[in-house]
């Protein structure tokens, strides 16, 4: 079976590891920590990081750091994963969702301003598969309005937009080292704030509403619960584990970049036959190749052709079910405006195999099966003649 993903894994993470189980400092904010907010700091530019338990964590940080409340509202697309509404709505807040673009299933930001009513807070920019939306309107209509950014940039770690990293454009940016993602630490996170007052609150959340940081630094003589917070510190040894991959992120980025060509290439000609549909990438944009989707003509021959490759040991997923048709998000969410795309895109999107050290040869069988699918039901094309 070709899995959809693999954690990445360079090898020198054992060394590192074992590094960290030496020290003798194995909770939050050792040695491996410090090198990874080093590393962050440099790569955020202006902004500070602090690593996080997860990106779910990051986002709820966050929320905090923005002081959303009961009664404000917060934007967002609905095509995004659970942990971007949840972090707002755990404050109180109402999550407005608008419609997203179909070329690259990031926020459409000319539905956002419309959205905005007297209790509008923030608005949460998801840049799916490490695509960045439209920032300089994003934060424009931010601007007008005195409204706060916040960067879900849970897949976006090495992809720019105008050449700046994505995160680094909001008040906030929020990014996860999960298992899935392009960089691993297992479980974890971080969170690049540009604002240095908000910096100084994010490093009391962090650890438990206490100043220890401080403390540890010995601005005070001592510490002590000075503001609501929680423990968002990983363990220095998943920081260890990502600080592996950190030093050699270039070498990761170009392989998965390689993998992503790869696909494109080969499966043009079924997308110039207008039988599926390839992910756009903005030119304004440096993607990070986090994902290689592709879309049917609906949800009808997705199910087909995700049983056609596992049946030849494949597994190809689709993604999020959009958050407006969700439970939940009917309780804690509204949809503003008429949902065109988020929908119909979501039952249409189907993400093949992707990871760090992927072969050129299980990519070609990827591809193979996808074409012998497609010679084996030609109606299934997204445009048939006549």
């Amino acid at each position: 079976m070709i899995p959809f993903n693999r954690p990445p894994l360079l090898g020198t993470e054992y060394d590192f590891v074992a590094q960290a189980i030496a020290g003798n400092k194995l909770c939050g904010d050792g040695p491996f920590t410090k090198q990874c907010t080093e590393w962050l700091n440099e790569y955020g530019e202006n902004g500070r990081a602090l690593l996080t338990t997860s990106g779910t964590h990051a986002l709820e940080m966050g929320a905090m750091l923005a002081d959303i409340k009961t009664g404000d509202e917060v934007i967002m697309p609905s095509y995004t994963f659970s942990s971007t509404a949840n972090a707002f709505a755990l404050r109180g807040a109402k999550i407005v969702f608008v419609d997203i673009r179909p070329d690259t299933m990031n926020i459409d930001e000319s539905k956002i301003e419309e959205a905005i009513t007297e209790k509008t807070r923030a608005i949460a920019p998801v840049h799916y598969a490490g695509v960045g939306c439209e920032m300089k309107s994003i934060m424009k209509i931010a601007s007008d309005h005195n409204l706060f950014v916040i960067e879900d940039a849970a897949q976006a770690m090495m992809a720019k937009y105008h050449g700046k990293p994505l995160g680094t454009y909001g008040d906030i940016g929020c990014y996860s080292f999960h298992e899935t993602k392009n960089y691993s630490m297992g479980e974890g996170g971080a969170i690049v704030i540009q604002d240095h007052e908000l910096y100084k609150r994010a490093e009391i959340i962090r650890e438990k509403g206490t100043d220890r940081s401080q403390f540890l630094r010995g601005q005070v003589d001592k510490y002590t619960w000075v503001d609501i917070g929680s423990s968002y510190l990983p363990s220095d040894l998943n920081a260890a584990l990502l600080c592996a991959q950190l030093i050699d992120a270039e070498k990761i980025n170009q392989n998965r970049l390689e993998s992503w060509k790869s696909y494109y290439e080969q499966l043009k000609p079924l997308s110039d036959a207008c039988f599926l549909e390839m992910p756009t990438i903005p030119a304004e944009c440096e993607h990070n190749a986090h994902m290689f989707y592709i879309k049917v003509r609906d949800i009808g021959v997705r199910s087909l052709l995700i049983s056609w490759l596992k049946k030849r040991g494949i597994l190809a997923v689709f993604h999020y079910v959009p958050l407006h048709s969700a439970p939940a998000g009917r309780l804690l969410g509204r949809f503003h405006g008429v949902d065109v795309h988020t929908t119909r895109e979501s039952e249409r999107i189907l993400r093949l195999p992707l990871f760090y050290g992927l072969s050129i040869e299980d990519i070609s069988k990827v591809c193979d099966a996808i074409m012998s699918f497609a010679k084996a039901h030609p109606s299934s094309a997204i445009w048939v003649e006549g």
